[in-house]
């Protein structure tokens, strides 16, 4: 069933705004409650969102499975990828190797009160970034499937 014209506008205008919120959630996930799985969650949320407010076929036009896959396949290539580095650099598996680089997410984290900075995750950022691309593009996969045997109502 194809839902009226103001839902489907109003689809369009926020799920943008679920994609860049859910990014901010992934991007602050080492100083704030949240993470990549949270993140990953939101942005699939909007894509839900997408879905009920038009039609199946209409969405898969939108959103190619192939494209999804690729971002759940990225996203799990990067978490792999960050973990055996720490090996590579003679340290244990998820190590967190990117502090002794001194760029820009290995800054030491200054005593006392700290309001917290994006700079002092080390390689927690680039594991949440891993894990909300691979939640977001499995997640909307899960979405799809489930919803791609419904038989759309005709009048």
């Amino acid at each position: 069933m194809k839902m009226t014209k103001i839902v489907r506008t109003t689809a369009d205008a926020f799920y943008p705004f679920c994609l860049v919120f859910g990014l901010y959630v992934v991007t602050h996930g080492h100083l704030t409650p949240g993470g990549g799985f949270q993140g990953g969650a939101v942005m699939a949320t909007g894509t839900a969102l997408l879905i009920v407010s038009r039609s199946y076929r209409e969405i898969t036009g939108r959103l190619r499975q192939t494209m999804l896959k690729l971002c759940e396949a990225f996203g799990l290539m990067l978490f792999l990828l960050a973990g055996l580095q720490s090996l590579a650099n003679a340290r244990p598996f998820l190590g967190n190797w990117l502090t002794q680089t001194g760029g820009f997410v290995g800054s030491v984290v200054s005593y006392g009160p700290n309001p917290g900075s994006l700079d002092t995750g080390g390689l927690v950022p680039l594991l949440n970034v891993g894990v909300g691309l691979e939640v977001f593009g499995g997640l909307t996969l899960i979405i799809l499937c489930m919803l791609s045997g419904i038989k759309e109502d005709r009048p």
